[in-house]
């Protein structure tokens, strides 16, 4: 994963920009460039074309490669909708490791796909639950950080909108990945002010996973933001205060794969030594050769006292007379993990003590020095300690804040 270098986030965007880099970038996240309205429904499994692919089954008969939940053969789909899936099959029968190849008696209609089993489970009410195995189907071959499908239903990634000829601003459009978020509120993201402060139209998506398939059996949801509020005391150049509020301009719907966080009560930090993880599609490294991430990635950190994470950084370039504001806390420390350029905004989900698979959204993705390189911890915002000021500008705007309340 990435975190954003300190300071230089929209000046790595601008050289983006000029380098051409954008266009690369915009198709490794998010797939090439596309007006199409995405429906808004939430629960109904996405459109889905008839494949004219045809492939071969182990014991050479011919099939056709199909979404996964839309094949009734025994060999490839339990009956419940829930299969195993390799993430790293790249070479199978089908072109997408979400499609089986199924044989054409078998196939499905598309307005009856195989759909998951009911939770058994008694019912979870209220914010901050994770799926740790996921939901829908069980993957294999995250090996590398990968998270499962709907396991952080609160992680929102942003998108910039913005025309591809500035000259015909009501053209084609972009849809440029910005960094992340997390929904605390159907119709509320809590994200980093740094991405969001001088963008004019922004998309928050809601339940992405593979940022290169649709072939999720639960869709994602975009909604264009309405509204931006960034917290009044806000400074670019130190990153102060670095949080803001987007208000959506329709509410997204709750569904398996999406889901509010809880947020902590107000100045109630996390014990040092707390592991939480921090979620993101940013860049696996620092520098030209980090890559966005395909499918939304989890790291495990530890929280960092404020003391001791003050005094690494003063280790750092950033001196020995550096002092850590009041608006942020640490996480991290661990060489090799940690959050990158690209994850700015997105959250840092501590576990909420007694209560297993539930969490609230400690931090925000803020800046870090490099990448983990060092064993540097790095450097979120502390939302604990701005809780007063989300519930006050959320309760402002009518919505309810006991929607994210633990």
């Amino acid at each position: 994963m990435a975190r954003l270098l300190v300071f230089a986030t929209l000046l790595a965007l601008s050289q983006a920009q000029g380098t051409g880099d954008l266009d690369s970038v915009i198709k490794q996240i998010f797939g090439n460039p596309s007006t199409t309205v995405m429906p808004q429904a939430s629960t109904l499994v996405p459109g889905i074309p008839k494949s004219s692919s045809s492939c071969k089954l182990d014991d050479g008969r011919v099939g056709e490669c199909v979404q996964y939940y839309l094949c009734n053969s025994n060999n490839s789909i339990i009956t419940d909708g829930t299969d195993l899936i390799d993430i790293r099959v790249r070479d199978g029968p089908c072109a997408s490791y979400m499609d089986s190849c199924c044989l054409r008696p078998d196939i499905r209609d598309a307005n009856n796909p195989i759909t998951p089993a009911p939770d058994t489970q008694p019912q979870r009410m209220g914010c901050g639950w994770r799926n740790p195995n996921g939901v829908g189907f069980r993957t294999t071959g995250d090996v590398d950080g990968e998270s499962k499908f709907g396991e952080f239903p609160w992680t929102v990634a942003i998108l910039k909108i913005e025309p591809v000829n500035d000259n015909e601003p009501d053209g084609q459009k972009l849809k440029v990945y910005v960094g992340g978020g997390s929904l605390i509120h159907p119709s509320v993201v809590l994200t980093a002010a740094h991405y969001v402060a001088t963008s004019k139209a922004l998309r928050a998506r809601a339940g992405e996973w593979d940022t290169q398939t649709t072939k999720e059996i639960y869709p994602y949801q975009d909604r264009d933001v309405a509204n931006v509020v960034v917290h009044k005391d806000y400074n670019k150049g130190n990153l102060f205060y670095d949080i803001a509020l987007l208000f959506l301009a329709q509410p997204m719907d709750l569904a398996p794969n999406v889901g509010v966080a809880c947020l902590p009560p107000p100045r109630e930090r996390v014990p040092g030594g707390t592991r939480c993880f921090a979620t993101g599609w940013g860049k696996d490294r620092f520098g030209k050769e980090g890559r966005y991430q395909v499918i939304l990635k989890k790291v495990e950190v530890p929280v960092v006292e404020r003391n001791e994470c003050q005094t690494k950084l003063r280790n750092t370039r950033l001196g020995h007379f550096f002092e850590l504001h009041s608006s942020f806390m640490c996480a991290g420390g661990e060489p090799g993990k940690d959050t990158c350029k690209g994850d700015g905004g997105a959250p840092l989900s501590c576990p909420i003590q007694y209560e297993k698979d539930r969490y609230m959204q400690s931090g925000i993705v803020a800046w870090g020095i490099g990448c983990g390189e060092d064993g540097t911890p790095g450097v979120y915002v502390d939302v604990s300690n701005l809780r007063s000021w989300i519930d006050d500008k959320v309760a402002g705007a009518g919505y309810d804040p006991r929607t994210y309340t633990i």
